[in-house]
């Protein structure tokens, strides 16, 4: 009996012991894939507690979660010619796990491979500029890529792909802050020159409408006196108005116009010069007969007046050099005025030496028609 006994325990822990090596939790998230004897079975286990063969049969759990990813940095050279560092991560899922685990080994690693390759291949396509204005379609392009050799084979799904930070060498960071630089100081150029623009513009209009208008200037000459005295200046500035010069200018420019020089005569005490106005000719009439000009007299001889040398006076004093200019007046006694008395005599010798003592050959011709 005590043998039935042992024998009948002996049986129940077995059972107990199959029991246990036979039931499978499988999460929510999961998905339990069941090979017996090496050979993959067709059903795939859901979420729950799964009964499998304790003795031949072997379940590997997938999960189906979105899977984050790293990509380390990878250098690489863009489209034009500029090396920089670019990292990324992938978001991807198991779609199907009988291909997840059968057709490729470790798919983790694998997506990181892929994922490192495709991100060479398409930074070394696209442009620095491209790379860094236009990231979303980097992105849906290297996701592009990395679909074509995971999703189908190996049953994952990349779901995202972003990339984190692109390194850029220090020559390269300094080019472009100049560049960018650059770029704000023709903008705000642009945006001056637009305003000084639109200002003209508007002080155009202002001024066309104060012309029309007289009473609207004088206005606004007395608006800026107030704005002026508001400050509490000691010193009041009146601006003078354009108009007023304009008119002095347009008076000065009639009277030069109405001057003798301008009407062809000339000045008193200078000779007509080429330069001059000169009269119109009349156009000679025939049978008209034109009187000759009656002869000039001669004019007189003017008497000439001798002034006795004066005795030169010894100078008192130290002697002061005196400079004699040519057109000064004479005194009295044929001395100059203003000149010292020892300059008289020389005074007076060179005006008698100077005056013409005869008529001249022009009014020796003037005067013999007159004799005859």
């Amino acid at each position: 009996m005590g043998v039935l006994i042992i024998v009948l325990v002996v049986l129940a822990l077995a059972g107990l012991v199959l029991l246990a090596m036979s039931l499978r939790n499988v999460q929510q998230y999961e998905k339990g894939v069941v090979f017996r004897f090496g050979r993959l079975l067709p059903d795939i286990r859901g979420p729950g507690l799964r009964v499998i063969r304790p003795i031949g049969d072997r379940m590997q759990k997938v999960s189906v979660q979105t899977q984050v990813l790293g990509i380390p940095p990878q250098g690489s050279i863009t489209a034009d010619n500029v090396t920089l560092t670019v990292d990324a991560v992938v978001y991807f899922r198991v779609t199907d796990p009988v291909k997840a685990l059968v057709n490729v080994r470790d798919y983790p690693s694998a997506v990181s491979q892929i994922a490192q390759t495709s991100l060479r291949a398409v930074i070394g396509r696209a442009d620095l500029d491209t790379l860094l204005s236009d990231r979303d379609h980097i992105n849906s392009e290297l996701k592009k890529v990395m679909d074509a050799p995971t999703e189908e084979p190996w049953g994952l799904r990349i779901e995202r792909v972003e990339i984190k930070d692109i390194a850029l060498p220090e020559s390269m960071m300094r080019s472009m802050s100049k560049q960018a630089e650059a770029e704000r100081e023709r903008r705000a150029r642009v945006i001056a020159a637009d305003g000084e623009f639109q200002a003209s513009q508007r002080l155009s209009d202002a001024a066309a409408t104060m012309a029309d208008t007289p009473g609207a200037l004088q206005l606004r000459l007395l608006q800026t006196v107030v704005d002026v005295s508001a400050e509490k200046n000691s010193t009041l500035v009146m601006p003078f108005p354009v108009e007023m010069l304009r008119f002095f200018e347009r008076q000065s420019r009639e009277t030069d116009d109405d001057t003798p020089a301008r009407r062809g005569v000339p000045l008193p005490g200078r000779a007509a010069h080429p330069g001059d106005h000169e009269l119109p000719e009349v156009p000679a009439i025939p049978g008209l007969v034109v009187p000759a000009a009656p002869p000039v007299p001669a004019a007189p001889p003017v008497p000439v007046a001798f002034v006795p040398p004066v005795p030169p006076v010894e100078p008192v004093g130290p002697v002061v050099p005196v400079l004699h200019l040519s057109g000064e007046r004479v005194g009295f006694g044929g001395g100059r005025i203003g000149a010292p008395v020892a300059g008289r005599a020389a005074v007076a010798r060179e005006r008698r030496d100077n005056w013409p003592t005869q008529a001249g050959p022009d009014q020796e011709r003037d005067a013999t028609p007159a004799a005859g």
